[in-house]
């Protein structure tokens, strides 16, 4: 009792396919080996590499992918019993112009592309998920 520890982490990752301009996403490579490195180098105690998926870099199209990563991730946690919810997910974006890696502190509710996706969606100043608000709101945690 009370030696059992904090419950475990569990952490899903997911990339970008390629994109215009890209033809080879350095994100997909990443989430593409990342298993395979964690089984060489191993992880802290009590983190947990859970799912590493690719997506369709595509705004609208890449949606239900998206969902059916979360469900899959979601129903994987009623398994995990030592876990209690507790789960962070990354998602490795990509900046063509970028020098060095960059976290966002924030993200929008708004998709401007410079250039078309891979299923050619090219929106200007549109709500990425109309439900969740227009593009200036601001989800509060």
């Amino acid at each position: 009792m009370g030696s059992e520890g904090p419950p475990a982490l569990i952490i899903h990752v997911t990339g970008f396919k390629k994109f215009h301009g890209v033809s080879e996403n350095p994100t997909e490579t990443i989430v593409s080996n990342l298993k395979e490195y964690v089984t060489k180098k191993g992880l802290p105690k009590g983190l947990i590499l859970g799912s590493c998926s690719i997506l369709e870099t595509a705004g609208q199209g890449a949606l239900s992918p998206l969902y059916q990563t979360l469900q899959s991730a979601i129903s994987g946690l009623d398994s995990e019993s030592s876990n209690s919810g507790r789960t962070i997910w990354v998602h490795f974006g990509v900046n063509s112009g970028a020098t060095r890696f960059a976290i966002e502190k924030q993200a929008v509710n708004e998709a401007t592309f410079r250039c078309p996706d891979e299923l050619g969606w090219k929106p200007q100043k549109a709500p990425i998920i109309p439900a969740d608000g227009g593009i200036s709101h601001m989800r509060q945690p």
